[in-house]
């Protein structure tokens, strides 16, 4: 009997007035919000939602924010506690092929919008701008085009971004740095360009690896980001001298700046209690470095990985590099590096893994797992030293 009750009080409070029953009554979500949610749903190819998929789920002819969902909206959203408003839209990875619609902005309770792992096209509507108490955007790996709309710079309740693996291409807006609560910063796998803009204030973690990024790195652009932590900006074409602020960011422990085209390095020792004693791992493999090794890097308390390889690097590696104690893995192959490497490197039990290899090198220890693969001939180190020893 009480189940029966139960029923009649949800149909009557729940259905809306266009159900087949003739019941009278009050749907629960604002009708703006049930609007947006219809326009998303048809912005969305039938042919690409599959009967198991959330969005096969939303039907119309119940209240999205209904409670218990035992049919329909079962999935892919979420209510706020009053069961009025729209608070989270988080899709299954099913394959969903449409474009985003611009009338997503009438959700004005989003806390979440993540369309992530899916085929979604077209452009990033501007009027997302409007999504006031958004924290987190995800549309990484979909099939976005266009410019990143700097209405974006608008959101100030913004912690993640992550707009990876599209095909978002020009520049970035130049606000960003008006995005003052972002945490995470991810554009990688894009077709951007241009130089990077002055960065959000509070950011920790900076992605945007794999686009077409040019011109040098100017520290303005990294000013008062005293809690960033990680900075990937490998496979770009950026360039020029890689100063030593960089290292010193009071936080940084990661840097990976592989695959540009930077010509040169400049780094200075870590002060105690100040910047760089936080860094991990540093790769700046295949770039177009010239001149020494930096011995330097030697002198960071916690660089466990360091990665140098396929440069143009000349002379000896550096003793530091021996000594350091948390060195774990070092790749300086594909260089023209000569003279005996550190003992501290290729001794008899030594921890360090990576490659010396394919440099100019002399007595590498075979015994040495470093000492793969095998140096360059010696035709071409003296053609590169002019003759010279390279002892």
């Amino acid at each position: 009997m009480q189940s029966i009750i139960y029923l009649c009080v949800t149909i009557i409070l729940c259905i809306h007035t266009n159900n087949k029953c003739g019941f009278l009554v009050q749907g629960l979500t604002s009708s703006s919000d049930i609007e947006a949610l219809k326009a998303f749903k048809a912005s969305i190819k039938s042919s690409s939602i599959t009967p198991w998929s959330c969005i096969a789920s939303w039907n119309f002819t119940t209240d999205p924010c209904s409670v218990p969902r035992r049919t329909h909206f079962t999935c892919g959203l979420t209510c706020t506690a009053d069961n009025t408003r729209i608070n989270q839209i988080t899709l299954d990875p099913a394959g969903y092929t449409g474009t985003l619609t611009p009338l997503v902005s009438q959700l004005t309770t989003l806390i979440t919008l993540d369309l992530s792992d899916n085929s979604f096209y077209g452009t990033i509507p501007s009027s997302l701008s409007s999504l006031s108490k958004l924290q987190t955007l995800s549309l990484r790996s979909n099939s976005f085009s266009g410019s990143i709309p700097p209405s974006i710079a608008t959101l100030k309740s913004l912690q993640s971004l992550d707009l990876s693996q599209n095909s978002l291409s020009g520049f970035l807006p130049k606000s960003m740095n008006s995005l003052t609560s972002l945490r995470r910063l991810d554009l990688s796998f894009n077709k951007l360009t241009g130089g990077l803009p002055k960065l959000p204030p509070n950011l920790l973690d900076l992605a945007i690896k794999a686009n077409s990024l040019s011109g040098v790195l100017q520290k303005t652009t990294f000013e008062g980001l005293n809690q960033l932590e990680v900075v990937e900006l490998s496979d770009n074409a950026l360039q020029g001298i890689i100063e030593t602020w960089l290292f010193l960011l009071p936080s940084l422990q990661q840097l990976d700046l592989a695959n540009n085209s930077f010509s040169g390095v400049e780094i200075s020792r870590p002060v105690v209690g100040g910047g760089g004693n936080s860094l991990v791992a540093v790769n700046l493999g295949f770039n177009k470095i010239q001149g020494y090794a930096p011995a330097n890097l030697g002198a960071y308390p916690s660089l466990s990985f360091l990665s140098l390889r396929y440069n143009a690097l000349r002379g000896a590696i550096p003793l530091e590099y021996g000594k350091s104690k948390s060195m774990k893995r070092l790749f300086l192959d594909g260089n023209f590096l000569m003279g005996r490497p550190p003992a501290g490197l290729v001794a008899a039990g030594a921890e360090v893994s990576g490659s010396l290899g394919d440099n100019c090198l002399e007595g590498c220890p075979a015994m040495s797992q470093l000492c793969t693969p095998k140096q360059k001939p010696s035709s071409v180190c003296k053609q590169v030293y002019r003759g010279r020893p390279t002892r």
